[in-house]
């Protein structure tokens, strides 16, 4: 099973992805975490860590090839989870082009809508919590912009597929899960 989880920043797309690991036994491959990992003091984690510490969207170019490294490992050829990719149409174009290189396909991409004061509140709380960094007033802002400008599209790009299913984020995480799993089964 391929699942990706669209949705800005703080619909729980990671909380979400955790549950369903557990459930279905594929990995959850989120591409912030997999950029946060970058060794910050590397050539490589300074580039990411400029892009992530302002909320911008790291570029293609980097993005590209640690994920498609990632989708290549051996667990993830029963499926995945997909969390923060794709963030562009670019991409989105990329990943169907690696789907169909390997004859594999999605399954579904799930929306989590959650309105915007929601959203912040979570991530000024997940802040607080797991001291993120790249959760500040003026980043969130950003995140959300980029998310509006150019994840929303990727949205259209799966809907002309028959992909999308769009899931309200904001209820409870229980309640969210049971309308993830009525939405893949």
């Amino acid at each position: 099973m391929r699942i990706v989880f669209i949705g800005p920043p703080g619909a729980g797309k990671g909380t979400q992805c955790g549950r369903l690991t557990e459930e279905f036994g594929i990995p959850h491959l989120s591409t912030g975490e997999m950029l946060r990992k970058t060794e910050r003091d590397s050539p490589l984690g300074k580039i990411v860590a400029s892009y992530i510490d302002h909320g911008r969207l790291a570029p293609d170019y980097l993005v590209l090839p640690i994920v498609t490294q990632r989708l290549s490992e051996a667990d993830c050829s029963q499926g995945c989870l997909l969390d923060g990719f794709p963030r562009t149409v670019n991409q989105a174009e990329k990943l169907d082009q690696f789907l169909v290189e390997n004859n594999w396909e999605l399954d579904v991409v799930l929306n989590l809508t959650v309105p915007s004061e929601d959203l912040i509140a979570r991530l000024l709380r997940r802040a607080e919590q797991e001291n993120r960094v790249d959760d500040t007033d003026e980043t969130i802002a950003a995140r959300l912009e980029i998310f509006r400008n150019q994840t929303a599209p990727v949205l259209d790009h799966y809907k002309q597929q028959g992909l999308v299913k769009s899931i309200d984020g904001s209820n409870s995480p229980d309640e969210v899960f049971e309308l993830i799993r009525q939405a893949v089964s």
